[in-house]
């Protein structure tokens, strides 16, 4: 098939450069891929890979896997078999597109590194220029005192925080769901200052707990914004997203605690890939382990005892 394949190839990147525009080093990916394909379908003694079955590209896929090519690869890969059986389908030199349908392994999902007790410390200890980092450190606090999700945040309002009783309800989580999460004290300190002074920024009417200067509930992405913005204040090194603060509740309570399912009630997670059945803890049990072992769950109290 050497001679009818180098045409097909050669006809399909020159649709890729001129047709579609797509960039040299696109088109020099795919060129490799379908060359990969070709040495497969060599070594199965497939002498015309329009024949191809999905089953044999599915081995293909699979013993480019086992090689530990990753799956961003794999599926670039697919893509560029997937792009050229359906230009060779349009132009009625196959009759099926194997590649359709098959997806590339799933690549492992990777969470970000959770920061250290002093980097957490050094970023939240940090004093406040103006009433917005007052809003901010309130923020941050929150994210990682409670290990709430961005969009959680930002959902807050007013009446979803319990002051005296040190809880923030959580009305619409991931999936719908609610949760009641425990407060720390230093969280409830920077509340408390941000609070203070939020009539002034907020209309009369407005529900939303954290506000922007224009009065409005405060937006996802205002708030990484500020992150951004305070992690290049605080000479931080590298970039912080908030989930990344949620990530570093998650792992030091669960690392002085070993409760894996405290923790994961208190992240609002279910593991719906496993059919995991979610477990619900009692609220005072989850507030205890909170107390116990998270690094600022109790610092304010500790701090008034020492003083007393």
């Amino acid at each position: 098939m050497d001679a009818l394949a180098d045409r097909q190839v050669a006809a399909f990147l020159d649709s890729l450069r001129f047709q579609r525009r797509a960039s040299p080093h696109t088109v020099e990916g795919y060129a490799h891929d379908l060359a990969r394909l070709r040495e497969y379908c060599a070594g199965k003694d497939i002498a015309d890979w329009t024949r191809l079955e999905p089953a044999q590209l599915r081995e293909h896929i699979a013993l480019r896997h086992r090689d530990d090519i990753a799956s961003r690869s794999l599926q670039r890969e697919l893509s560029a078999i997937r792009g050229f059986f359906a230009f060779l389908v349009k132009r009625g030199e196959a009759k099926r597109n194997p590649a359709q349908g098959i997806r590339a392994p799933k690549a492992p999902k990777t969470l970000p590194k959770p920061l250290d007790a002093d980097q957490l410390t050094g970023l939240l200890d940090a004093p406040a220029e103006d009433v917005l980092d007052i809003r901010d450190l309130a923020m941050w606090e929150l994210f990682y005192s409670s290990g709430l999700r961005l969009s959680e945040l930002t959902g807050l309002d007013l009446y979803d925080v319990d002051r005296h009783a040190g809880q923030v309800l959580i009305r619409h989580g991931k999936g719908d769901k609610s949760r009641m999460v425990p407060v720390g004290g230093p969280a409830l300190a920077a509340l408390e200052r941000w609070l203070d002074l939020r009539p002034a920024y907020a209309d009369a009417k407005a529900t939303a707990l954290f506000v922007s200067r224009l009065g409005r509930r405060i937006s996802v992405r205002t708030v990484q914004v500020r992150l951004d913005r305070w992690q290049f204040r605080q000479g931080f090194p590298e970039h912080l997203h908030p989930h990344r603060l949620r990530h570093s509740f998650a792992s030091h309570l669960l690392e002085a605690s070993g409760d894996l399912r405290a923790v994961q009630e208190l992240l609002g997670h279910a593991n719906l890939a496993t059919t995991q059945v979610y477990t619900h803890l009692d609220f005072q049990h989850l507030a205890g382990v909170y107390d116990q072992a998270h690094p600022r769950a109790r610092k304010k109290n500790r701090a008034k005892d020492g003083q007393g």
